[in-house]
């Protein structure tokens, strides 16, 4: 192998720390950490070969972020050559499935905006109907990749509500981005203790609107297996159902309640942020077969992703965004509407505009946590029965493990560690004790 300074075509060290290539090579270990840390440094590199666009990236999201990002979104072993300067996709002509949801934001416009094109590949994204069809689709590889719900690849790794095939969170495609929307005739009755008999909608079982829809309700002592009726609706047809009144209201992505609000028959109650600021909601997501089998090709992607991850970070470029992913073929939505999601300065329904920069934020970083609070909800509404593996199921399908050990040999400073605390209407969350956790909530369902 060419040493990295001459593959790069300049001189120097290839993680910008040492003065010198020798310099470099003497502080890095011997052994598999030095194989896995070169892998970890051509991957950074391949995802932004030019220096300036490097640069933005880290200004974006931030060092640690990025360089734990980077590292870890895919195995070593299987992508030792996936970035090599000869390696070729396995394949080009991709299908990636998604939700009409600003959720889904780097994924789509990834495709306008020309990011897939970059890594030389023809991507398709396939608007699809609901998430059990995006499910189904990908599982029978009509798919190669796909928008989801961040706990769903967590329920089809355990077989829950299908057959279990090994998934993996390469990225977090949003965090926060989401909100309770009532329908205009509950204004004046905004006390959850009140909403009993209620009729909610969500987007899907395995979802985190669930999650923190049923959280709460449960807060306010509202059980929502018995006090409420919760239905899973896919988000397209949300406003539609709140217009007939079908549905008193519903906890669901940002551009479906700016909608509602836009077309007069819903107001914001709260946003999700509000609830639990920072929290995950979709992911990009693929089979671990496919990252075995078509390592060069999810490597494009990922770099794809990557790239459109960090420019979406970027306030300024908001605007260009909306107007890149609003027309028809992707959220065919007002731009009015997906303008009002992404620059956080909205209408609420209710005579307001309010002002919140951080209303959806993108960061690609899949921590193991996140995996464990869902897995604890998920046991806490009986959709998981028996004993249950937090730790391990979140390290095999979240892909962050050993981020902090890569990150300090590159001289960066890591977080934590690929877990941390945080809290939940003000409830904390130790991500060491899940078991502690749900025997904690008194509205449950598990024993």
């Amino acid at each position: 192998m060419a040493p990295f300074g001459s593959r790069f075509g300049r001189g120097g060290c290839p993680c910008g720390a040492h003065a010198s290539q020798a310099e470099h090579e003497a502080a890095v270990p011997a052994g598999d950490a030095a194989i896995d840390r070169a892998v970890a440094e051509t991957m950074t590199r391949a995802v932004f070969p030019h220096a300036a666009e490097r640069r933005a990236f880290l200004k974006a999201v931030g060092a640690a972020t990025a360089a734990a990002a980077i590292a870890q979104f895919l195995p070593t072993r299987f992508v030792a050559e996936a970035f090599a300067d000869t390696a070729k996709p396995e394949k080009t002509d991709l299908k990636v499935g998604f939700i009409p949801i600003t959720c889904a934001t780097p994924i789509i416009m990834a495709k306008p905006m020309g990011f897939y094109e970059k890594q030389g590949l023809n991507v398709e994204v396939v608007k699809t109907a609901g998430w059990a069809v995006v499910r189904d689709k990908t599982l029978n590889k009509e798919y190669d990749a796909a928008h989801m719900l961040a706990p769903m690849p967590l329920a089809i790794t355990m077989g829950l509500g299908s057959n279990p095939v090994p998934f993996a969170v390469q990225a977090i495609e949003n965090v926060n981005g989401q909100a309770i929307c009532l329908a205009m005739k509950h204004k004046d009755n905004r006390d959850p203790k009140n909403w009993k008999g209620f009729k909610l909608a969500i987007p899907f079982d395995y979802s985190n609107h669930n999650y923190l829809l049923r959280y709460y309700l449960a807060e306010h002592g509202i059980d929502p297996d018995t006090d409420v009726q919760l239905r899973s609706v896919p988000p397209p047809e949300m406003v539609a159902n709140l217009r007939a009144d079908n549905i008193d209201g519903f906890l669901a992505p940002d551009n479906v309640v700016q909608r509602a609000v836009y077309d007069g028959v819903g107001f914001i109650h709260i946003l999700s942020k509000e609830i639990w600021d920072g929290h995950p909601c979709c992911s990009f997501s693929i089979a671990q077969e496919t990252v075995k089998t078509m390592p060069n090709a999810t490597a494009a992607l990922l770099r794809a992703i990557l790239q459109a991850t960090a420019y979406a970070s970027v306030p300024e470029n908001r605007k260009e965004i909306a107007a890149a992913i609003a027309p028809a073929n992707y959220l065919n939505q007002p731009l009015t509407v997906v303008e009002q999601v992404l620059t956080g300065t909205y209408a609420d329904g209710l005579g307001g505009v309010k002002k919140d920069p951080k209303r959806v934020a993108f960061d690609p970083f899949p921590y193991e946590s996140f995996a464990i609070w869902t897995l604890t909800q998920m046991k806490r509404w009986g959709q998981i029965k028996g004993d249950v593996d937090y730790a391990g199921v979140a390290k095999q399908v979240y892909l962050a493990t050993d981020a902090a050990r890569l990150m300090k040999q590159e001289g960066l400073s890591p977080p934590e560690a690929t877990t941390k605390s945080f809290s939940v209407m003000g409830k904390p969350f130790d991500p060491a004790k899940p078991r502690e956790y749900v025997e904690s909530f008194k509205i449950k369902r598990a024993s």
